[in-house]
């Protein structure tokens, strides 16, 4: 397999301004299931749209996302897949706020799984304004090979449990996709879904672990200083999904019953 040692400790800055543009598309993007801390504050979450990668289209691979080998590495396996992260918020980004974003590569390995050989890459961010790092992120990917045989559909709806019920509209996905400028087609090009194995558009992963985080929120009454998450199934585009709150334990929950993803609310520094 290959090595892509040398490419843990690289690193790109973006810089950015936290704008009423922003604000106002991420707003429009989340409402309802929102909490807004109010006085000029993000809302959590806002900070997946802030310097997002912005390639140009010679810059972007087959799937429309960046082409591996501009940061990260070129890894063979042609699947991408967000299985979850770590979110650490020290203060909250503030209406005006210049941001400088600094994105390391930490890890890079190939594991043996039961769909076959899988890439993990890690990859942490910091976000700083004026004041100094202001969110600490870590992003999980996955990189494998389409399945043979495809991802079996989505079985029968079931009645869910939920504190928020979300349409996983083709509009919610579109949106979400503008906001952080993402371009993989997972996201809004059914044909090329269906090439990887799924039955139907994916929801990103950020944006059901924005949902959690927001919903965290609204239950503490303030964001969590540390809130740790996975991906666990697909979760398709094209019906209702619930996004459920049990003690700090937060959950998505698809139509068919099947936990997509989960987090968990934890105090800042502990493992």
């Amino acid at each position: 397999m290959p090595d892509f040692s040398d490419w843990i400790g690289r690193s790109v800055t973006r810089i950015d301004t936290v704008t009423q543009r922003l604000f106002d598309k991420y707003s429009a993007t989340m409402a309802p299931f929102l909490f807004e801390p109010g006085d000029r504050i993000a809302p959590p979450g806002l900070h997946f749209g802030v310097a997002p990668p912005t390639p140009e289209t010679d810059e972007t691979g087959p799937d429309g996302a960046e082409l591996k080998g501009v940061f990260l590495p070129p890894i063979p396996q042609s699947r991408r897949m967000w299985a979850g992260g770590s979110i650490e918020t020290l203060r909250p980004l503030r209406h005006g706020a210049l941001v400088i974003r600094t994105s390391t590569i930490t890890d890079v390995r190939f594991k043996q799984g039961s769909g076959g050989e899988m890439c993990l890459v890690s990859v942490e961010h910091d976000i700083a304004d004026g004041n100094g790092t202001a969110i600490r992120e870590r992003q999980d990917l996955v990189f494998r090979d389409p399945p043979s045989e495809g991802v079996p559909p989505v079985g029968p709806d079931q009645k869910i449990t939920a504190d928020w019920q979300v349409d996983a509209s083709p509009l919610l996905l579109f949106r979400f996709s503008a906001f952080t400028f993402n371009g993989h087609r997972i996201h809004y090009d059914l044909s090329h879904t269906r090439e990887e194995g799924y039955p139907g558009l994916l929801v990103h992963g950020p944006l059901q672990a924005a949902m959690m985080l927001n919903l965290a929120a609204d239950k503490l009454g303030y964001v969590p200083q540390r809130f740790d998450y996975r991906c666990l199934a697909p979760l398709y585009c094209g019906a209702r999904f619930g996004v459920a709150w049990d003690a700090g334990v937060l959950r998505v929950i698809r139509s068919d019953g099947v936990t997509a993803a989960e987090g968990q609310v934890r105090a800042r520094g502990t493992g």
